[in-house]
């Protein structure tokens, strides 16, 4: 009797300190994900800010697209 209790107090605990790693392992990766988002977050804002400002728009729209302006002197370099 005492063994059949024994034995089923070590599968509990088995049991239970699997479920105890797979959650340890779930939370690290739920953290790592979370920061990760976090770090997207900052510069889906600091993207957000730039883009409020007409002077960064005309800048980006400059460089990216070659847009230029009458008078502009465009510089183009070649990789």
């Amino acid at each position: 009797m005492i063994v059949i209790l024994m034995v089923m107090l070590v599968r509990t605990v088995a049991s239970d300190w699997q479920e105890i790693m797979e959650n340890n392992h779930q939370i690290k990766q739920l953290t790592e994900e979370y920061n990760n988002l976090l770090d997207e977050e900052e510069k889906l804002e600091s993207d957000v800010t730039k883009l409020q400002d007409s002077e960064y728009i005309e800048r980006y729209a400059k460089e990216k697209f070659l847009y230029s302006e009458e008078g502009d002197t465009i510089i183009r370099m070649d990789d």
